[in-house]
């Protein structure tokens, strides 16, 4: 069985064979075990085994945004580089498009908070080794066509030969995006990937993002901290409980018109029920984790 939506944002229990749906999670759980050994000699210590998240079951249908919302420290981004393929489960499965994921593929383009760009090269430079990898094969034509293509949708036409040092957050991320989409995922992972920004950068790239996922309409997957990002950008948001052993606690349906601006939001009659919601799932999560450091 695994969690899907309702029409009033509710989670229901569907059938695991859900055709309709292009990535299913089924009953994923991921263990970090304790040191042992050569751990012990040194240090006369050991750690215990420690449960990330535990039996999370979620399918996600083509072409829709999903944020992934929860206190710190409760799997979300472990969640993500499962999905990724950049870490397996300790039990159960990753399924896209009928296929098992076993390892990253050119199926997912993933964006990340610190960037990840390589320093020693350019704007351009970085996107290109990301096409160069996917597509060894590309014309020399088609690549070039594919880089500027990304460049201009991102709007950094003319920092192409601009180096990470030289750009600020916002278009180091910029960058990141553009590298992400230039070998054409069918799926963008984005792990907070506004976290680090100030919060008029933060602001600026989400209007930016809905942009674009408007323009691809590609299925995404993003992990914010953040209320009004993830009621901005999503169609369906993920509630996860407090760690250790995080599971799903709730999955809202996010009913907002497309194409979408703050203003038309924030007026919609279910933004204040929806973010109140979130808000309290948030506190009663995070107050959780506090009480149990307390005692």
């Amino acid at each position: 069985m695994s969690t899907s939506f309702s029409s009033k944002g509710r989670k229901v229990i569907i059938d695991d064979n859900d055709s309709d749906a292009q990535i299913s999670l089924r009953h994923i759980s991921k263990t970090f075990f304790g040191k042992q050994g050569w751990f012990d000699k040194i240090t006369g210590q050991s750690s215990a085994d420690f449960v990330a998240i535990e039996d999370i079951n979620l399918d996600i249908e083509h072409n829709t945004f999903v944020s992934i919302i929860g206190p710190s420290g409760c799997g979300k981004s472990t969640l993500l580089n499962i999905i990724a393929g950049l870490s397996s489960a300790t039990s159960g499965e990753v399924i896209i498009n009928g296929q098992l994921v076993t390892q990253p593929g050119p199926d997912r383009g993933m964006v990340f908070q610190n960037y990840a760009l390589m320093p020693w090269m350019t704007v351009e430079g970085n996107i290109r080794f990301a096409v160069e990898t996917v597509y060894p094969k590309i014309s020399a034509r088609e690549q070039k066509r594919v880089i500027k293509e990304n460049i201009q949708l991102v709007g950094l036409t003319g920092a192409e030969n601009k180096h990470p040092h030289e750009l600020s957050g916002g278009m180091r991320q910029r960058v990141g995006i553009a590298r992400a989409l230039a070998i054409n995922p069918q799926i963008l992972l984005m792990d907070e990937p506004f976290g680090a920004l100030d919060a008029l950068t933060r602001g600026f790239l989400q209007d930016e993002i809905e942009r674009i996922w408007e323009q691809q309409r590609k299925t995404a997957i993003m992990i914010t901290h953040s209320i009004d990002e993830a009621l901005l950008l999503s169609d369906r948001i993920v509630m996860m409980t407090k760690g250790p052993a995080a599971r799903i606690d709730e999955v809202l349906e996010v009913p907002f018109p497309r194409p979408r601006d703050r203003t038309t939001v924030e007026h919609h009659p279910a933004y204040m029920e929806l973010k109140q919601e979130m808000e309290n799932h948030l506190y009663r999560e995070t107050r959780a984790v506090e009480e149990a450091r307390i005692h």
